[in-house]
């Protein structure tokens, strides 16, 4: 590929990452609220921080998802995830590999790139003319 059909595909990328980083997250979301996946908790209380964070997730995600208010959600996500790895990950171990907070970290920093970044030419915050 040449330079112009990479600079071409550049911004759609950047809302491919946005997406599927979003239908990633909202899993994580749906399995806390809803036990959707199988596999986590479901049921916790609404008010307690598995319950806020599952909401940050669900809202958040299906925000980034569509591209509206994407900037705002993206930060409150990566925020979410900074203080999750700090909180459960990092005092298990210094290295994330070992901690299991590794997707805490990816997630936290693809979130703060895209604050700075934005959502990309595939949502609704590039059609109203706020991306």
């Amino acid at each position: 590929m040449d330079k112009t059909t990479l600079d071409i595909w550049a911004p759609r990328m950047l809302s491919i990452l946005r997406i599927v980083v979003a239908l990633l997250f909202i899993e994580h979301g749906t399995q806390k609220l809803l036990g959707f996946p199988a596999g986590g908790s479901s049921g916790v209380a609404l008010a307690s921080l598995p319950g806020i964070a599952g909401l940050i997730e669900i809202i958040g995600g299906v925000l980034l998802l569509i591209g509206l208010f994407s900037r705002a959600a993206a930060f409150v996500m990566s925020g979410e995830m900074a203080i999750a790895y700090w909180m459960a990950h990092a005092p298990k171990s210094f290295f994330p590999v070992n901690n299991g907070g590794e997707a805490a970290v990816l997630f936290c920093f693809v979130f703060l790139y895209l604050v700075f970044a934005g959502p990309g030419p595939w949502s609704v915050d590039a059609g109203r003319g706020r991306a």
